[in-house]
């Protein structure tokens, strides 16, 4: 394998830590006012991704930085094309991570209120951000011969676009009430996989429209085989929830969004962004990439922080493995 496609496979395998590990995160913020029935149950929903969340987003650190390296001119023309989403995307991010920390600095309830609203709208602005930038990758864009984006700002937006909005953020919905109900205890792990079982189906809906949809426009025969696996898991995911296998459910929702970056990632390849004016205008993993001697380094450089990065964060996640419950969460004692 070249260093330009060995590069590409390492940022979809960044998309897919993102996606797997933000996305249950970002699910938890949206159904903190939909499963938090006070704010003790809140608290404890925010514990539950409270050791994580910020280590979770450094995945979407290194997909940028490693597209900006490796693919300069990918970066470029995406990044300038969905500018307005992805400037939501940011502020979204800082806001929720605001409202995290500030959520317990005042012992108010209209307080507390207002920064839940920010969590709630930051957790739901970045996979509707994130799905509409990753589709518009796959499906391309109106670039001329230089690689400029022809015609609006929001040539980014379309149907197809908004689809992997919606998909995205729909996974993410029912991973969190799943990722609950792995890691809460009593009512609330129970209301968690009450949820999840109930609208698991759905959510997978606009997962599955996404795929069959970029299979139709740009799908290789065998990038049927991981679109195959999507139902599958997805059933299966639903089976084991019903069964109160909390954790094989939460795997199999895994095989769900591997399953769809491949595909996506699969029938995108050898482009990185397709042109939609003409084929030739097309960004692709060769004359899109670095130089030969930067993909060099940057393969030496990855080759040993990669491997302790993943070690420090899976270590993080044992230590914080245990199930939480109200019990666990102490009365508010911030200052008026």
């Amino acid at each position: 394998m070249d260093l330009p496609t060995l590069w590409f496979c390492i940022i979809a395998l960044f998309w897919l830590g993102y996606l797997f590990l933000e996305g249950f995160d970002f699910g938890v913020g949206m159904l903190l006012p939909v499963l938090g029935r006070d704010d003790t149950e809140r608290r404890v929903m925010i514990n539950t991704i409270g050791p994580v969340w910020d280590g979770n987003e450094v995945w979407l650190i290194v997909a940028g930085g490693a597209t900006f390296a490796a693919f300069p001119a990918w970066y470029a023309s995406l990044f300038s094309a969905a500018y307005l989403p992805l400037l939501l995307l940011l502020l979204a991010l800082i806001g929720r991570g605001v409202a995290f920390e500030y959520r317990g600095k005042v012992d108010s309830r209209r307080w507390r209120a207002v920064w839940d609203t920010v969590i709630v709208i930051g957790s739901w602005i970045p996979p509707l951000g994130v799905g509409l930038v990753l589709t518009t990758t796959v499906l391309g864009l109106p670039l001329d011969a230089d690689g400029n984006r022809v015609g609006s700002v929001l040539e980014a937006v379309s149907w197809e676009t908004v689809l992997g909005g919606v998909a995205v953020a729909a996974f993410s919905l029912v991973h969190g009430a799943v990722f609950l109900s792995l890691k809460t205890e009593g009512e609330l792990r129970h209301r968690a996989r009450a949820f999840a079982v109930r609208f698991a189906p759905l959510a997978l809906l606009p997962v599955l429209a996404l795929l069959l949809l970029v299979q139709w426009e740009e799908g290789l025969t065998w990038t049927l085989v991981p679109m195959l696996v999507v139902p599958v898991a997805g059933v299966v995911a639903l089976w084991r929830l019903l069964l109160g296998r909390e954790g094989q459910a939460f795997a199999a929702l895994g095989v769900v969004i591997t399953a769809a970056v491949v595909a996506l990632f699969g029938s995108l390849y050898p482009d990185v962004l397709p042109s939609t004016l003409d084929a030739a205008n097309s960004l692709t993993v060769e004359n899109a990439s670095s130089s030969p001697y930067t993909l060099k380094i940057m393969s030496w450089v990855g080759l040993f922080g990669a491997p302790a990065v993943l070690v420090y964060q899976g270590w993080t996640y044992w230590v914080f493995r245990k199930r939480i419950g109200i019990h666990h969460i102490p009365k508010a004692h911030a200052p008026r």
